[in-house]
């Protein structure tokens, strides 16, 4: 059975209903009747947060190293050396966010124009 299997008006948005809503609302309700059983210091939270933590690291990486558009454009040393610059400050200035992405943005761009690029 594919999409295109039954042609009625009504077939589009009970597709979308099942396959887009149902699919993931399911893992939603799961998640949120289980979390409430589930120790923050167990084993299996612990290497959720790992993955997750190393996926996100995994994408930061990947913008870094390989990136679309005009900022492929740009050295790679200075994108990394913006990355750099914005975890040291966001570990040495209070572990805030904000703070890090605006020292990786400052050093990025100072570096964009002291290139002349």
């Amino acid at each position: 059975m594919s999409f295109d299997s039954i042609d009625a008006w009504w077939w589009p948005f009970l597709f979308i209903l099942v396959a887009g809503w149902l699919a993931t609302d399911s893992w939603r309700f799961l998640g949120v009747y289980l979390g409430g059983r589930i120790s923050d210091d167990s084993d299996i939270l612990v290497l959720v947060r790992a993955v997750a933590t190393a996926l996100v690291a995994a994408v930061i990486a990947n913008l870094v190293m390989f990136p679309g558009g005009a900022l492929a454009a740009t050295p790679v040393p200075l994108r990394l050396a913006a990355a750099a610059a914005g975890f040291a400050a966001y570990l040495l200035l209070g572990r805030k966010i904000v703070i890090g992405i605006a020292a990786a943005e400052a050093v990025f761009i100072a570096g964009y124009f002291a290139l002349g690029l």
